[in-house]
């Protein structure tokens, strides 16, 4: 076999552009289901109308840790996130540890979004007048639709997240747009940035949720081979990704607080949580019509179904560097001949989505508290420990490097430490209110809580008989 076969064979392909991949970010965020579920939490347990300042604090934390990341960017060759990060700033072992715990948190994201995905079009169709069927039957159907469009070319899953994405963002802008200008229920709220009420009792609940709205911003990196100009496209997409998502989830939790007035949206944010009401969809139908409510109900299926498809693109490039690594089967290394996609990495990941579902549907786990609230909890604590340790590799890989930061040192020094302080807050943070993104008892909690740790821990102890322990050196 020539180079050159080995090359096509081993290399991903594509030119997606900086817009293409910031649609496949924020669609792994999922803003429609952010504001429809994240924050009628932040409002109903956290600090009430000084939810919106929570959103604001966690983009602030991102943005100190996008620049660091940004910043290695030039020197990480590879596509793979935060594994290559760790692996070029520390060590292979280190490395290692840090890929399986992606591995583990976006794995069980995804599954956690097919989980609510079931439920939301169980519910949109008995909206609809339609019988009743199992949540599970519209989950693995959803498994099997992601299946396909994974199989492809990475570019006709950047055209079905677009489409999606343009829609759902564009009908909560417009629900925006007409809350402000029409003054809401008590004209502009400003007493949600009074310190009185952005610094309440119950803020640390709202930074909480904000951070699980992030997940996925960071895979940026993981399309690096499929990037037009990875140089410039990668660093200019991370900015973009959390910059977009900040504002829109700050402005429209603060829509949401104008919409429904100081006190009528702590009610109706307390009301969602106990089944009682829909936040977003009440106040869409007050402020645009039954018509335009129904078709929130459709958009928010449709978020989700963006959410897990971003998802499993993700999910099958992490497993398809680990396999150019040596770390994971070699077969999952190839790409379609045709599709150029890792179409071997792909239908793994579909078989492992399948069984996990499976095992939840036989189990008879309820979807949203069960299975999405403790899939949640386990990609938060693991998205966190994530990006403590790529920043953490950016201050040992700068400091290995001092020729690099000259001239530097607030982007690859400052910056980076200020973003490990803020992250060590976040963990805290998150762990501390931890049952009330799991939804499950203090003993389930605990036990979900310890396993990005515990998978990072047992990557580390493997990490010394595979390539991905001399990758540093190779770099």
């Amino acid at each position: 076999m020539s180079a050159d076969q080995t090359t096509t064979e081993h290399r991903l392909r594509g030119r997606l552009g900086t817009g293409s991949i910031v649609f496949m970010v924020i669609a792994a965020a999922a803003p429609l289901t952010v504001i429809g579920g994240n924050a009628p939490i932040a409002i109903g347990l956290g600090n009430g109308i000084g939810a919106p300042v929570g959103f604001v604090i966690a983009t602030v934390v991102l943005l100190l840790f996008s620049v660091g990341f940004v910043k290695m960017t030039p020197h990480v060759k590879e596509a793979g996130a935060f594994f290559s990060y760790v692996t070029k700033g520390i060590d292979g072992r280190t490395g290692l540890g840090t890929a399986f715990v992606s591995l583990l948190a976006y794995t069980a994201i995804q599954v956690g979004i097919y989980g609510y995905l079931g439920w939301a079009v169980d519910d949109l169709v008995q909206h609809f007048g339609g019988p009743s069927i199992p949540w599970g039957v519209y989950s693995l159907a959803a498994v099997a639709l992601v299946a396909v469009l994974g199989y492809r070319h990475i570019d006709l899953s950047a055209k079905v997240l677009g489409i999606a994405l343009v829609l759902e963002i564009g009908v909560v802008i417009v629900l925006d747009t007409v809350i402000f200008a029409t003054g809401g229920a008590e004209g502009i709220v400003w007493d949600t940035f009074d310190p009185a009420n952005a610094f309440a009792p119950g803020l640390s609940v709202a930074v909480l949720f904000a951070l699980t709205g992030f997940i996925g911003f960071e895979a940026t990196a993981v399309f690096r081979d499929e990037a037009r100009d990875p140089e410039r496209t990668i660093p200019r997409a991370t900015y973009l990704a959390v910059i977009i998502i900040g504002v829109f989830y700050c402005l429209s939790c603060w829509a949401m607080v104008v919409g429904g007035g100081r006190q009528g949206i702590v009610d109706l944010a307390t009301a969602t949580l106990a089944g009682e009401a829909n936040m977003l969809t009440d106040m869409t139908g007050r402020y645009l019509g039954w018509l335009v409510q129904d078709i929130v109900q459709v958009l928010l299926v449709t978020s989700l179904f963006a959410c897990v498809l971003s998802f499993h693109n993700v999910i099958a490039r992490y497993q398809f560097a680990l396999s150019r690594k040596g770390v994971l089967p070699a077969r999952w290394g190839t790409v379609h001949p045709r599709h150029h996609s890792p179409a071997v990495s792909s239908l793994v990941q579909t078989v492992t989505a399948t069984v996990i579902m499976v095992a939840f549907i036989i189990g008879g786990v309820e979807p949203l508290v069960g299975v999405f609230g403790s899939m949640a909890g386990v990609a938060t604590v693991g998205m966190v420990l994530l990006m403590l340790m790529t920043s953490i590799a950016v201050l040992v890989f700068f400091r290995r490097h001092p020729s690099l930061r000259e001239g530097h040192v607030v982007t690859t020094v400052l910056v980076p430490a200020a973003a490990v302080i803020g992250l060590i807050a976040a963990g805290w943070v998150v762990l501390s209110n931890f049952t009330l993104v799991t939804g499950g008892s203090v003993g389930l909690s605990v036990f979900l809580a310890c396993l990005p740790p515990a998978v990072f821990l047992l990557g580390v102890a493997l990490g010394g008989g595979n390539r991905l322990a001399e990758a540093r050196q190779e770099g």
